[in-house]
C-alpha cells in the first residue's frame, strides 16, 4: 500500500483496544466514588470524534452524558459540570490550547479529568487526573480515538447494568485491528481510482447517518478542507432533504458514507435520490467489507471506524495525485490566532 506501514497501523489500533481493561477498572472506581455524569470535551476534529460514543451513551444509557465544544463551554459554562463529573478530553498532541484550558477549568470545578493523548509526556497528559496514551499520529488517530471513547461508553454501561454483552464486544474488538488492515488492502485500488477521479474536484457534499455521520463531517472538514484545501458541505443524511438537496445537480460530487445499524435507512433514502440528479455519486458502504466472526451488533458500533480506515487510503492517494502533502498548512499552528 502507498505510504503505509502495516505493522505500525495494527500495533497502534491494538494498543487502543488493549486499554479496555485499564479503562474499565478506572470507570469502575469513578462510578463507585460517586460519579454522576460524563462530559466529552474536545476541540476540533478530536472533539468531534467523541460524538459516536456520546450518542451511544445518550441513546442507550440513563447516565447523563454531554458532548460539548471545549472553547464554547469555557465561554458559556455548564451547571452540570462539577465534582460528580467525569470529563474526557482527547488531544493527540496533548498541547491543544483549548484542551489545556478546559482541563484546568474542569479540575477547578472538582471534576475528574481523563485525557486521551498520543504523548504521555505532553502537558495535557501530565495535567489530567488520569491519562491514556496511544502513540498514534494523524493517519491513525481517528480509529484510535473512536475505539478509546467507545470503550469508555461500553464500560460505563456495563458497570451500571445496562449492557450484558460487554465481554463479547470487547473480545470482538480485539480482532478489529487485523480486520481493518485487510479492509485497507481491499480498498487500496478503489482509493487510487477515487483520488484520480477527484484530483481536480473543488467541491464535495459529504453525508452519512449514525456514527458514520461523524466520519463524514470529520473527513470533509479535517482532511479535505484542512489538509487539501478542498471546499466541502458536510450534512447529516436526515437533513439532506431540508436544504442541501437544492445544491445537487449534474456534475456535483456527493459522497455517502453508508454504515450499518438502525440509521442505515436514512442513508438509503439519500442513495435513492441522488443518482436521479447527479452522475457524480460515490457510496462507501461498510457492509461491503468482510470482517469474519464480527457480529451485526459490533459491526454497527464500528461502522465509523471502518469508514475512517478506508478514507485514510483515499487521502494518501489524493495527496499524491494533487501534489499537496497532508501536512501542508497556511494558518493552523503556523500563526497566532
Amino acid at each position: 500500500m502507498l505510504n503505509f506501514d502495516e505493522d505500525r497501523f495494527v500495533a497502534i489500533q491494538a494498543s487502543a483496544v488493549a486499554l479496555a481493561e485499564s479503562i474499565d477498572a478506572l470507570v469502575g472506581r469513578l462510578l463507585n466514588a460517586g460519579a454522576q455524569n460524563l462530559f466529552f470535551l474536545g476541540a476540533g476534529g478530536a472533539g468531534v470524534l467523541m460524538q459516536p460514543a456520546a450518542q451511544l451513551m445518550q441513546r442507550e444509557s440513563a447516565f447523563p452524558t454531554f458532548l460539548e465544544n471545549a472553547a464554547e463551554l469555557l465561554a458559556v459554562d455548564s451547571k452540570n459540570l462539577g465534582p460528580q463529573s467525569i470529563v474526557v478530553i482527547p488531544s493527540l498532541s496533548g498541547t491543544t490550547k483549548e484542551a489545556l484550558a478546559i482541563s484546568e477549568f474542569a479540575q477547578q470545578r472538582g471534576a475528574t479529568v481523563v485525557a486521551l493523548t498520543g504523548n504521555d509526556e505532553s502537558p495535557l497528559a501530565k495535567a489530567a487526573d488520569h491519562n491514556f496514551t496511544v502513540r498514534a499520529a494523524d493517519d491513525t488517530s481517528s480509529e484510535s480515538f473512536y475505539l478509546q471513547s467507545l470503550l469508555i461508553a461500553l464500560s460505563i454501561q456495563k458497570h451500571r447494568g445496562e449492557r450484558e454483552d460487554y465481554a463479547e464486544l470487547v473480545s470482538g474488538l480485539k480482532s478489529l485491528p487485523g480486520h481493518l488492515l485487510e479492509i485497507k488492502r481491499a480498498f487500496e485500488d478503489r482509493a487510487a481510482e477515487l483520488a484520480s477521479q477527484f484530483s481536480d474536484e473543488r467541491y464535495h457534499i459529504f453525508t452519512g447517518a449514525g456514527p458514520s455521520w461523524t466520519e463524514s463531517w470529520y473527513f470533509a472538514t479535517c482532511i479535505l478542507e484542512e489538509m487539501q484545501w478542498i471546499r466541502t458541505r458536510p450534512v447529516h443524511a436526515s437533513d439532506f432533504f431540508h436544504g442541501t438537496l437544492e445544491l445537487v445537480e449534474k456534475g456535483v460530487s456527493v459522497f455517502l458514507l453508508k454504515g450499518e445499524g438502525p440509521t442505515r435507512e436514512l442513508a438509503e433514502r439519500v442513495e435513492r435520490f441522488v443518482p436521479t440528479v447527479t452522475d457524480t455519486f460515490t457510496v462507501i458502504d461498510t457492509a461491503d467489507f468482510a470482517m469474519p466472526g464480527v457480529g451485526a451488533g459490533l459491526r454497527a458500533l464500528v461502522s465509523h471506524v471502518v469508514h475512517a480506515t478506508v478514507l485514510e487510503r483515499f487521502s494518501v492517494h489524493l495527496e499524491k495525485v494533487r501534489n499537496h502533502p497532508l501536512t501542508t498548512r497556511r494558518y493552523y499552528r503556523r500563526i497566532d490566532y
